[in-house]
C-alpha cells in the first residue's frame, strides 16, 4: 500500500500521523514542511546505525600508568579506569554528559556545531550499542578478536 510521504504543512502531517509514521516505518523518505523549513521523519534505529556507521568513533584505547584511557580524537571526552571494561564505561558516561551538555548550552558554541552528529548518536544509543561503537571498527563485528584500536 502507497503511504503519502511529503507533507505540505504540520496540519496535513498531523492529520494523517499515521501515514507519516507509516511511511517512515518502511523506511521510506517522509517530509513535512512548516514556516518554509523541511523536517524529515526517520526511525530512530535506522538513524543511529546510519550514524554509527558513517562517523566511527575511531576511539585510541591506551594502557598506561596501571589503568586505562579512553581517546576519542577530536571530541572533548575521554575515559579513565584501572580496567579496560572499566574505561570504556567512563567513556560511555562521558558521553551521555556531554550530550546533556551540548543539548544545554554547547550546540550554540562554535567550537562545538560539528559534534551534532555524535550528540545524535549518544541520544539514540543504549549503553551497550555506545560501548560496541567504541571498541568496533565499522568493518568489523563485535565478536572479532582483532576489534579494539589500542594504541
Amino acid at each position: 500500500m502507497n503511504h503519502p510521504r511529503h507533507f505540505s504543512s504540520f496540519t496535513d502531517a498531523r492529520k494523517q500521523l499515521r501515514s507519516v509514521l507509516d511511511a517512515a516505518q518502511q523506511g521510506l523518505v517522509t517530509t513535512l514542511e512548516r514556516d518554509r523549513q523541511r523536517y524529515v521523519v526517520l526511525l530512530g534505529d535506522h538513524l543511529r546505525e546510519d550514524l554509527a556507521a558513517l562517523r566511527p568513533a575511531d576511539a585510541v584505547v591506551v594502557a598506561e600508568g596501571g589503568g586505562w584511557s579512553v581517546i576519542l580524537p577530536g571530541l572533548p571526552v575521554h575515559g579513565d579506569a584501572e580496567t579496560f571494561d572499566g574505561a570504556i564505561e567512563d567513556a560511555v558516561d562521558a558521553l551521555r554528559e556531554y550530550a546533556q551538555d551540548w543539548n544545554d548550552r554547547l550546540h550554540l558554541a562554535p567550537n562545538h556545531r560539528q559534534h551534532r552528529v555524535v550528540v545524535e548518536l549518544v541520544e539514540l544509543s543504549n549503553d551497550e550499542q555506545l560501548r560496541e561503537w567504541l571498541v568496533v571498527s565499522p568493518h568489523q563485528h563485535a565478536s572479532d578478536p582483532d576489534r579494539l584500536a589500542t594504541a
